[in-house]
């Protein structure tokens, strides 16, 4: 039961460990920290550009010549940058504009220039949802059946950026993607990773599975 539809394998306390390392580390159960920690930051920049719907048309991995850099480009021509190195910034996104810039993660706000922060938003302008605290965020959206801050769509819209920055790498090129179908434009190799053939369940499992 603890593997559920991953591989085989005997049990090992190791890999049940939270962060860092354990299951994360495995392929077979984790993106690794790209869609750990990963997904909470490409969630600020999906939000950012507007699309919490959609995503990213082509997928362009590091090759140490062109690209240096995993980079995502979007159907209106924006380039998101996938810089790990440290060092780059102490926030998870940076957004760069035309008259200045913007650091943010889930705790911080830093911009450039400073007085951008403090620039009112005005009436016709995009404003965000607000929410100061998950846990009563998501109790308003049970109560009023709106949506919270982060709904399942937007989640999962979040993760997929970082699943197939994965998947480019992995592959070592260029790949296009179709956000509407979910899928990669002409590549059955690629889309070969959008999903794995699944273990069944063994008599054991059934067994236990079925215990009151």
């Amino acid at each position: 039961m603890w593997l559920g539809p991953t591989p085989w394998r005997p049990y090992n306390g190791e890999i049940i460990k939270g962060w860092p390392g354990g299951w994360r580390l495995f392929r077979d159960y984790s993106g690794g920290e790209m869609t750990d920690a990963g997904a909470h930051f490409m969630d600020i920049v999906q939000w950012g550009l507007g699309t919490e719907r959609t995503g990213p048309v082509e997928i362009i991995p590091p090759d140490g010549k062109n690209a240096r850099h995993l980079t995502y480009v979007y159907a209106n021509g924006t380039e998101v940058v996938h810089n790990p190195a440290k060092g780059v910034g102490k926030h998870g996104a940076l957004f760069v504009g035309t008259e200045g810039t913007i650091a943010v993660d889930g705790r911080h706000l830093e911009t450039n220039p400073a007085s951008i922060a403090n620039k009112p938003i005005g009436p016709d302008e995009v404003h965000l949802h607000r929410s100061t605290n998950h846990h009563t965020d998501w109790l308003r959206a049970i109560r009023t059946r709106q949506k919270p801050i982060c709904d399942a769509e937007a989640g999962c819209r979040a993760v997929t950026v970082c699943h197939l920055g994965n998947i480019a790498r992995w592959l070592g090129r260029p790949l296009k993607w179709n956000p509407v179908n979910e899928e990669f434009v002409g590549d059955a190799e690629a889309n070969r990773y959008l999903d794995r053939a699944r273990r069944e369940p063994t008599p054991s499992a059934s067994a236990f599975t079925g215990r009151r």
